[in-house]
């Protein structure tokens, strides 16, 4: 007779590879460009990217603690690297646009630097981030939001 043991997944081991699933199957399908990273950069935690109108922005640089590096594209966004998963449990507000793998839309020219910080990673801390996004749209963090039934 043979015994099989139920493996228990916690919520995060799912959805990491629900997000490898996606990844890799648009990958393979779109090839997609990605964001460049300057020579020398490092990604211990993966690479996902969120574009925010430049106005909007230019708000956000004093909120912030940290800046890794940012890109300006020619549609007038500005695009940060964040880690990947930055978007587990939080709902970026429009007119945000998270990006998983730091995968460029098509058309148009690839974004260029415009920020690099003087360590080795390339990432701008996404909880500031999105808080300062949020302060700068108006709209309530996820977190702070009532709980309907």
């Amino acid at each position: 007779m043979a015994v099989t043991t139920a493996r228990t997944l916690s919520l995060d081991t799912l959805v990491a590879r629900e997000r490898h699933r996606r990844a890799r199957g648009r990958t393979r399908t779109t090839c997609s460009p990605r964001l460049a990273l300057p020579a020398g950069m490092s990604l211990p935690l993966g690479c996902d990217a969120v574009s925010v109108p430049e106005a909007h922005a230019r708000r956000m640089v004093p909120r912030l603690p940290r800046i890794g590096c940012v890109y300006a594209d020619d549609r007038d966004r500005w695009w940060w690297i964040v880690p990947a998963g930055s978007d587990v449990a939080l709902h970026w507000p429009a007119p945000a646009h998270y990006v998983n793998g730091a995968l460029l839309p098509d058309g148009g020219r690839p974004p260029g630097l415009i920020h690099r910080p003087a360590a080795t990673v390339p990432y701008t801390p996404p909880i500031p981030l999105y808080l300062a996004l949020c302060r700068v749209t108006g709209t309530t963090p996820t977190w702070c939001r009532p709980v309907t039934a």
